[in-house]
C-alpha cells in the first residue's frame, strides 16, 4: 500500500510538473505576442536625417500624408515630384506632408543607403517635405500595410490610417488627384 501511494504522489509530482511546464510555455508565447502587437500598434517614431525623431501619428489635429519610397527606385523622382504638389496643395492647412524613406541603414543590405545617399537624392529631385528614415526598411511597411513601392499613406486628425494605401506610380495618372480628395474629406 505504502508502495502505491509513493508511486500516486511521484504520478501527481511528474503530472504537477508538466501542467507547469505547459503554463510556462503559454506564458512565454502570449508575452512573445503582447509584445509583438505592442510593437506593431506602438506610435511609430523615425528618424529625420538630421537625427531628429519624429513620431508621424502624433500629429494629433493634422491629417497626415506619408510618402513612402526608397531613393533607389526608378519612379521615386515622380513620386518626389507628387509629393511636392501635394505639400503645395496644402501649405498653410492642417496638412503635414513627409517623404519616408525605406532604404536600409544596414551596409550589407542590398538596400542600402546613407544618409548622404538620400540627401543627394532629396536635392537631385528637390523634395521640398521633410525626410524620414524607416532604418530597417519595412517597420513602416507592415504598419501601415504598404504593399508595393512608392505609396502614399494618409492618416486622419487622430493619427490612424485612413483607407488603403495608394500604391505604385503610373507616370501617366496624377495620383495627386484621388490622394487630394481623400484628404480634403477629413480636413
Amino acid at each position: 500500500m505504502a508502495s502505491k501511494m509513493h508511486l500516486t504522489r511521484g504520478n501527481a509530482t511528474s503530472r504537477f510538473i508538466k501542467i507547469m511546464r505547459s503554463i510556462k510555455s503559454l506564458v512565454a508565447i502570449f508575452g512573445v505576442m503582447f509584445v509583438l502587437s505592442t510593437a506593431l500598434f506602438a506610435q511609430t517614431s523615425l528618424t529625420s536625417l538630421d537625427g531628429g525623431k519624429v513620431d508621424i501619428q502624433a500629429q494629433r489635429g493634422k491629417v497626415v500624408i506619408l510618402a513612402v519610397g526608397a531613393s533607389w527606385l526608378p519612379l521615386s523622382g515622380k513620386q518626389a515630384e507628387y509629393t511636392n504638389m501635394l505639400a503645395k496643395r496644402y501649405a498653410g492647412k492642417n496638412v503635414v506632408v513627409y517623404f519616408v524613406a525605406t532604404d536600409s541603414a544596414t551596409a550589407k543590405s542590398r538596400n542600402f543607403a546613407t544618409n548622404a545617399d538620400i540627401t543627394k537624392f532629396v536635392t537631385g529631385s528637390r523634395l521640398s517635405v521633410p525626410v524620414l528614415r524607416d532604418p530597417d526598411g519595412v517597420a513602416t511597411l507592415k504598419k501601415f500595410s504598404v504593399d508595393q513601392l512608392p505609396s502614399f499613406v494618409i492618416l486622419d486628425k487622430q493619427g490612424s490610417v485612413s483607407g488603403s494605401a495608394f500604391g505604385g506610380i503610373d507616370p501617366k495618372f496624377d495620383v495627386t488627384v484621388p490622394i487630394s480628395k481623400a484628404v480634403d474629406k477629413l480636413l
